[in-house]
């Protein structure tokens, strides 16, 4: 078998299918370099999906005459010149290999004008061919012509989708720049047809029009920095939060990336406050110095490395873990003077936690001077007309209010400053006393409450077999369980935050989790997951009547706890409605 050299076109060919999978790789090579020009208005065109036709138009710095055939040659870039360059690159292009491939596999026109120069020149290339630079007509910036897409290579066209697909995929590149250049005004036609029009604006405007308002309207800001590392943008509430993975968009220096790292901290710092089922959409953008950062990992330069990883992990993951911890009195003034623009906020968030323990009784001198009103058999606990129970609002009113009554034996109805607040208190207890144990188990500090008579159950013997080398390491979560047969446990204290639940179900639980994990990983990775189960047990049931100084002492447990705002699995706690939203409801003012 002889070795040989390839010839450049093929190479180019080769190099076309990491480079230009589909028509948004091409196109998304060809605004990067649009950007990277300076350019502050760009227009797109496309025909069938960018199949048929790709069309990009900017005013950007222009490219000399003599260096429009370099443009379109393999390995020529005018963004780097050494490895020093390479290792802290800025720019989102730099390999000088898109151009390139781009010509070896479509026909190809580039017609430029620098700033200085008379008038434009444009150069043909065709299949890798290319013509002699000929004058043309166009202000200053650069126009290229990219049609029939792989047709020296129409192996790789078959691969395409429908037209719809490609588009759809073309259209997605463009919304993704867009984001991370909102000073940047974009125009993109398909078919001959407007598609979007964004014209320059604020960052928070172009979130608006890229993403949507529901997305704008539920989602929180985020600005944090850590030395050299910086994070700005938008995260999405977790009550908002839905199945799909469109609306996750993530810039490191201005660049898309898709990062796994990135992915998993986020992820992480979702997992107390999101339904299982339920996936966060954010719009964020990382800044860090370019020699921190790896970018050329693959031709497609979405994928990157970091030199400190888990730095960077660990820094997203507690700026966006804070965020979505943050006191309730903050989002409570946010819903009262509506939405900032430079700063999205929700209308509530979480609220932050101490680490006191879930006493009623504690609350109720306090509550003194409130009714402490009475249990009765219908739906709604009311107050009595004699008392008081809603202190006069005032600046020390606290955010969610005071409690007027309980509905159905489910909710607590409360008044605020803002109007009503309705409270799950189910859910609401769940995340405080989840808060709690997980306190109390990173204070080494779990309170047992010992049972008057033991409790036996009895259990399968591969469980018992399980944890009889693990009663130590249960005892301190609080659990004090002793074997009395093969088949058989005593339950001799429980954790004291849970000491009215039922202890027969909080150790079958207990032991089902112990069944599909093993006592040492439940203890390690799944501590958390373990914690949430026996808190679900723990709180307060649905139809137990509460009278009001154990509903205020709810909201105020709330207003202490972090991540209040959801229950552990994900289902929001409590809602705001306004006056405004109730005049609307009984046409008061019209």
């Amino acid at each position: 078998m002889t070795i040989r050299v390839l010839p450049d076109v093929l190479i180019s060919q080769i190099a076309a299918g990491e480079v230009v999978e589909r028509p948004a790789a091409a196109l998304k090579e060809i605004l990067e370099n649009s950007l990277d020009a300076g350019s502050t208005d760009i227009q797109v065109d496309l025909e069938q999906g960018g199949i048929k036709r790709i069309r990009v138009a900017d005013n950007g710095s222009g490219i000399a005459r003599d260096e429009l055939a370099l443009a379109l040659t393999r390995h020529a870039t005018s963004k780097i010149a050494s490895l020093a360059d390479l290792e802290q690159v800025a720019s989102l292009g730099f390999r000088g290999e898109a151009l390139a491939s781009i010509a070896a596999i479509a026909r190809v026109q580039l017609t430029s004008r620098s700033a200085d120069a008379e008038h434009a020149w444009a150069v043909q290339a065709e299949g890798g061919r290319l013509d002699a630079p000929a004058p043309a007509a166009r202000a200053a910036g650069t126009t290229i012509d990219i049609q029939d897409l792989f047709f020296s290579t129409p192996a790789r066209r078959k691969f395409l989708k429908t037209e719809a697909t490609e588009y759809a995929h073309c259209a997605e590149t463009v919304r993704r720049l867009a984001l991370a250049n909102p000073q940047v005004s974009f125009t993109l036609s398909h078919n001959g047809r407007a598609q979007l029009r964004l014209n320059a604006e604020p960052a928070y405007a172009r979130i608006r029009q890229v993403l949507g308002e529901a997305f704008e309207q539920n989602s929180i800001a985020v600005e944090a920095a850590a030395g050299v590392l910086r994070v700005s943008g938008w995260v999405i509430r977790p009550s908002a939060a839905t199945g799909s993975r469109d609306s996750q968009h993530v810039f490191v220096n201005g660049r898309y990336v898709r990062d796994k790292l990135i992915v998993h901290a986020l992820k992480e710092a979702y997992r107390d406050v999101l339904h299982h089922q339920l996936n966060p959409a954010y719009c964020l953008f990382i800044e860090l110095p370019p020699d921190l950062v790896d970018v050329n990992v693959h031709p497609a330069k979405t994928e990157i490395r970091f030199r400190d990883s888990r730095g960077v992990h660990q820094f997203l993951f507690h700026a966006v873990e804070r965020l979505l911890s943050a006191p309730v009195v903050t989002d409570v003034a946010v819903a009262a003077s509506g939405l900032s623009q430079a700063s999205p906020q929700p209308a509530w968030a979480a609220p932050r936690q101490t680490v006191m323990p879930l006493q009623v009784n504690e609350a109720m001198a306090f509550y003194a001077p409130l009714d402490q009103g009475t249990r009765v058999q219908g739906s709604v606990v009311p107050v009595a007309p004699t008392m008081r129970p809603v202190p006069d609002e005032g600046t020390d009113a606290p955010p969610l209010g005071y409690a007027l009554a309980q509905l159905h034996g489910v909710y607590v109805l409360a008044q605020n400053a803002q109007g009503l607040v309705l409270v799950d208190m189910h859910a609401a207890h769940e995340r405080v006393v989840y808060e709690k144990l997980k306190t109390a188990l990173d204070a080494r500090a779990v309170p047992a409450q010992t049972l008057l008579i033991p409790v036996a159950l009895t259990a399968d013997a591969r469980d018992v077999a399980e944890i009889s080398p693990h009663l130590d390491q249960l005892a301190g979560i609080g659990f004090e369980l002793s074997v009395t047969s093969p088949t058989s446990v005593a339950v001799r204290s429980v954790p004291w935050l849970l000491k009215d639940a039922d202890p027969v179900e909080l150790t079958r639980a207990v032991l089902a989790e112990i069944a599909e994990f093993g006592v040492a990983r439940l203890l390690a990775e799944r501590r958390n997951e373990l914690l949430a189960t026996l808190a679900c047990h723990g709180a307060v049931r649905a139809n137990r009547r509460l009278t009001l100084p154990e509903m205020n002492a709810l909201l105020r447990e709330m207003e202490a706890t972090e991540r209040a705002g959801q229950c552990n699995h994900g289902r929001p706690t409590w809602f705001q409605v306004s006056l405004g939203e109730l005049d609307a409801m009984f046409m008061r003012g019209r």
